[in-house]
């Protein structure tokens, strides 16, 4: 009986854990429908943060390129690209680096932080934060 209340504690440890952080997979809602729209995930990689768009929700857009994107992003494919790029930790959100809106390909500054274990604020803004837009992704159930 101890065994199995040990690896049932162990086990909700875990979750918990796990749902206490940005990373992992994300629902995207579009701002005019309010419909979930894509799938990201967001990753560590060298002690940054990323993310790629993982699935599009609609079928039309599935073969869909960043037509209006710049550089290395021309013309790539939406899904798998990476629209958040070289976040660091700083407290209890992660700031200085880059998020991409593929809708309009332009790049902003961004933080993102953690409200609830299953929301994510993420703020893209031009020169300070008072002037940009924020957004909230849900986490996807794995």
């Amino acid at each position: 009986m101890k065994k199995i209340t040990f690896t049932l504690l162990f086990l909700m440890s875990v979750y918990t854990l796990q749902s206490q952080t940005i990373f992992g997979k994300w629902h995207s809602t579009n701002d005019d429908t309010g419909e979930i729209d894509s799938e990201i995930e967001v990753y560590e990689k060298n002690g940054k943060a990323f993310a790629k768009i993982i699935e599009i929700k609609n079928p039309a857009r599935k073969n869909a390129v960043c037509d209006l994107c710049n550089g290395k992003n021309k013309n790539a494919p939406i899904l798998g690209l990476n629209i958040l790029t070289g976040l660091e930790k700083d407290g209890n959100e992660w700031s200085g680096g880059t998020i991409l809106d593929p809708r309009n390909g332009k790049e902003y500054k961004c933080y993102i932080k953690l409200e609830t274990p299953n929301k994510l604020k993420l703020r893209g803004y031009v020169g300070f934060s008072l002037l940009g837009k924020t957004a909230y992704w849900t986490r996807a159930s794995e």
